[in-house]
């Protein structure tokens, strides 16, 4: 998708899950939880970072097939085109979102999106790294079929964008028309839900009608219950990516012929649980599973709310700036947002590693910003040495002292005496 579509959703995001917040106090019911959002939008940063550097390779091949192999061009400007155009994106992504859960090598970056135990707008962010590096050739047929690249970044921009609101407990059934031919909150909690009756349901992304013509569809009926079957016990975004292929190499080691370990690749995660023994034979054990935690102090959440804050003003001007950069800052800025968001995620982990990777973090922040700044921004140079090296002083005292009392039992108790 088109970077401005992200920077300008941005705001939206930010106050319409302020305005989730709301209505979950109002209701008395509490929608987030706050590791768990934070790991949902670090995911999501972390996905427009990563996919800034794959979007060059997904445009260069959609256009070199449009312009190369398609069997017509059709015009950009004609309103029965673009409405044509999402009719047809959207069906290539039904099949699109069903052999991601269907095939193994496909689940393994699109599990990302469902290992969340919880179900509100930042669930919505929590994006795979690297699912459209794998999955973009299922939209090919778009581009042999003429339709313009400038058509298909609108369109598909549209069904990302329209994905986001469906991701709420707030909103519950809608009129029935609706409901019969969108993709409503109801059908997606559905989706995103691990009872029994309800796995590997209502896949579409825009229009419900293809789950009703495919025999997908499922209608909410019982409370639905989130995350995975087996489910994913860390806040750490990069974990989070890479973990169900290093279960399919357990898993591989445990089948005897080639075949079945390249079968692996092909099979769905249900054989994978299978021959790794994660399947529950209780047929309610969903209604069992305890949801992950962890123990945090406010003050932790407090600074890694900041970061956080902090690190969404970089993402916004990494996505704006990204094309003036040179390859090595490219690649050194991402390595910082990923740094970052895993570091965030160990703080709320209490890893005994995250004190030195956090202060190496921000010493490293410190050197890369000012360099990026002297060679490229030379007019801001002595703003950001400044402001850096003050900012980096206080974030670096911060931590340093809350998370030492942290670590030491005795201080903590009297800390909190006080």
């Amino acid at each position: 998708m088109d970077i401005n579509y992200i920077v300008f959703a941005i705001p939206v995001f930010f106050i319409t899950i302020g305005i989730e917040l709301w209505v979950g106090y109002r209701r008395k019911q509490q929608y987030y939880n706050f590791e768990d959002a934070i790991t949902n939008l670090n995911i999501g940063i972390g996905s427009q970072a990563i996919g800034l550097l794959g979007k060059i390779l997904i445009l260069a091949s959609y256009e070199y097939v449009y312009h190369h192999f398609s069997f017509f061009q059709l015009p950009k400007d004609n309103p029965l085109v673009w409405i044509g155009a999402l009719i047809f994106f959207d069906f290539l992504y039904y099949w699109a979102h069903r052999w991601g859960h269907e095939w193994n090598w496909m689940w393994g970056a699109h599990i990302v999106h469902h290992q969340s135990q919880e179900y509100n707008l930042s669930v919505a962010l929590r994006q795979s790294w690297f699912h459209n590096f794998i999955a973009f050739w299922i939209f090919l047929p778009l581009p042999i079929f003429g339709v313009h690249p400038y058509v298909f970044v609108g369109v598909a921009g549209f069904v990302t964008l329209y994905q986001y609101w469906i991701h709420t407990k707030a909103i519950k059934k809608l009129p029935r028309i609706i409901e019969f031919i969108f993709n409503t909150p109801s059908h997606h909690r559905v989706h995103h839900a691990i009872n029994p009756q309800y796995l590997d349901k209502n896949y579409a992304a825009t229009f419900i009608f293809w789950d009703r013509m495919f025999g997908t569809f499922m209608e909410e009926k019982e409370e639905p219950v989130y995350g995975i079957t087996t489910p994913f016990n860390s806040w750490d975004p990069v974990w989070a990516n890479f973990h169900f292929y290093v279960e399919m190499i357990r898993g591989s080691k445990k089948l005897k012929t080639l075949w079945q370990k390249l079968g692996l690749i092909f099979r769905g995660p249900q054989y994978l649980g299978e021959v790794l023994g994660q399947v529950s034979k209780d047929p309610e054990y969903y209604k069992h599973v305890p949801k992950y935690q962890t123990s945090v102090s406010l003050n932790m959440k407090l600074y890694v709310l900041v970061q956080f804050v902090v690190l969404t003003a970089g993402i916004v001007k990494y996505l704006i700036h990204f094309d003036e950069l040179s390859l090595f800052y490219q690649w050194t800025c991402l390595g910082l947002i990923i740094l970052t968001a895993s570091s965030c995620s160990g703080i709320m982990e209490n890893k005994p590693w995250v004190g030195y990777i956090e202060v190496m973090r921000i010493m490293g922040a410190i050197i890369l910003l000012n360099t990026l700044y002297y060679f490229n921004y030379k007019d801001w140079f002595m703003a950001m040495l400044i402001g850096s090296i003050i900012l980096g002083l206080f974030f670096m005292g911060w931590f340093v002292y809350k998370w030492m009392i942290a670590r030491d039992p005795i201080s903590s108790e009297q800390s909190a005496k006080v």
